[in-house]
């Protein structure tokens, strides 16, 4: 039995990630200059996924526009819409079900980066014969996710959803394994929560009262679930470190006064000129300029952006940035067309900025 399906989420408005997802999809926000769904299809596809579902927000086809129909990685994708507004993750699976029928398959939440792979999960599902495998990873603080229960035995007996009081340190993370049928039999049995959701932790206890067989895994290496500006930030700086040297082409032009160390990736079209001091890991895209600024480490830099007298360091810039200006920027997100200027005075007055789409700021 192998795993040749997959869901993926990619609706949800994001709020905790406000202002800049009120005008891009939260999974399109880019990790190492990549949307960081692309990340969530990269570890599907290892992991032997050959076709993948997406949930998309009723009416959007941004994430359609650029992921397209799955050629780029040798599968099929398609898109379904989440009718009925949100209702909970565990609906978001339940309205895949025309496209899932009696297969096993994966559930995956975009916003989910980790660096290993899921191989050995995929693995211990088949060989266990497993109803459901839960991925599983050690947090700080439990009450933010789904958590496991388990008894003096350390058998899983239960699941809680955001509990005041988590009996562990153990988060059950958005990557989950299904076999055939058992979800859509167990979401007939399950009621909204308090919030008016079905929640996925419901799926899970139902499993573990009623004698399925469910399974854990706890995942190797690193992982975050990207819903706070602090974690995407994060989770870029990892992804730039596991990037290989291969990976980092200079398609660019250099100035002769420019100093650069480490691992630096320049797009085609794109200038590094006077006076830069670039240290890597950093990727900056097409078409952009730099002048007379200290960019890095940890720093990716959207297409079409400009930076000129700035030092910026573990920052992601989102596509047609302009900063002109002698500031220092550090763990910052920054919008898609967003203009940080000097300002025409010799007033100096302090400021503090949330920055989205569009806005433009005068220093």
């Amino acid at each position: 039995m192998r795993i040749r399906k997959a869901i993926l989420t990619g609706g949800g408005r994001a709020t905790r990630l406000h202002p800049i997802t009120t005008t891009i999809n939260k999974h399109l926000l880019p990790l190492a200059n990549r949307p960081m769904i692309f990340h969530a299809i990269d570890k599907a596809v290892e992991a032997g996924v050959e076709e993948i579902f997406i949930n998309v927000n009723p009416g959007e086809n941004e994430l359609e526009q650029y992921i397209g129909d799955g050629g780029h990685w040798g599968i099929k994708i398609k898109f379904f819409e989440q009718t009925g507004g949100p209702q909970g993750i565990a609906h978001v699976v339940k309205e895949a079900e025309k496209f899932i029928g009696q297969d096993p398959f994966m559930f995956y939440l975009s916003d989910n980066v980790l660096l290993g792979g899921l191989q050995e999960m995929v693995e211990e599902f088949i060989r266990g014969k497993f109803d459901c495998v839960l991925a599983l990873s050690q947090v700080e603080d439990a009450r933010a996710f789904g958590v496991p229960v388990f008894d003096q035995s350390n058998r899983l007996i239960d699941v809680w959803e955001k509990p005041v009081n988590p009996p562990n340190n153990f988060a059950v993370t958005g990557i989950y394994l299904y076999g055939p049928k058992v979800f859509f039999e167990a979401f007939d049995h399950i009621k909204k929560s308090d919030r008016g959701e079905y929640e996925i932790s419901s799926i899970h206890s139902y499993f573990l009262k009623n004698n399925y067989r469910v399974g854990h895994k706890e995942i190797t290496g690193w992982w975050k679930d990207t819903g706070k500006p602090d974690d995407l930030i994060i989770a870029n700086g990892l992804l730039l470190d596991k990037m290989k040297e291969h990976q980092f082409p200079n398609r660019g032009s250099i100035d002769a006064s420019a100093k650069i160390s480490g691992k630096v990736q320049i797009g085609i079209g794109s200038t590094v000129g006077e006076n830069v001091v670039i240290e890597g890991p950093v990727i900056i895209a097409e078409n952009c300029i730099l002048k007379n600024c200290e960019i890095g480490p940890y720093v990716t830099i959207g297409s079409g952006s400009e930076i000129y007298g700035a030092k910026i360091k573990r920052s992601i810039i989102l596509d047609n940035g302009l900063i002109d200006a002698n500031i220092s920027i550090c763990d910052s997100l920054i919008g898609k067309g967003v203009k940080v200027t000097k300002k025409n005075t010799e007033q100096f007055d302090s400021h503090r900025m949330i920055l989205g789409d569009k806005t433009i700021i005068e220093i």
